[in-house]
């Protein structure tokens, strides 16, 4: 019965994992790098670098400062540095970004503050291109 109990729990671990989120709430403060291969909610406050497979979202109480790399991402709280979004970049009215972004798509809502430069690029195309073909120029 013992090793039916462990296969069992195991596996509801497993199913529990695998479609689930990450999620730093409210008046939490976190320092140091996030790596996640799922969705991520930040309400709270992280200073470092932060990368996932996923969907960031960072809600209204959110702020990150520091490098950022995400497939999606829907933000209506603070950024303040390198933003790098495969695929969707969606800005809700709340928002404040500050610094760098790279994104394919990009979506603002009025009230948004966007304060960056920005780059648009094909997800296909590597980011660092841009600075390359720069150098070769001058």
């Amino acid at each position: 019965m013992r090793i039916m109990f462990k296969e069992n729990k195991k596996v509801m671990a497993e199913n529990i994992s695998s479609g689930s989120s990450n999620r730093i709430v409210a008046e939490t403060k976190f320092r140091g790098d996030i790596i996640s291969k799922t969705d991520f909610r930040i309400d709270g406050e992280v200073e470092g670098n932060f990368q996932t497979s996923g969907k960031l979202v960072v809600g209204k109480t959110g702020i990150i400062k520091g490098i950022i790399t995400c497939e999606n991402a829907d933000i209506e709280g603070k950024i303040e540095g390198t933003l790098r979004v495969n695929s969707m970049l969606s800005l809700k009215s709340t928002a404040l970004v500050e610094g760098e972004v790279f994104t394919d798509k990009l979506s603002i809502e009025p009230g948004a503050v966007f304060n960056v430069s920005c780059t648009m690029k094909n997800v296909n195309t590597p980011l660092n291109n841009e600075k390359i073909a720069d150098k070769a120029i001058k």
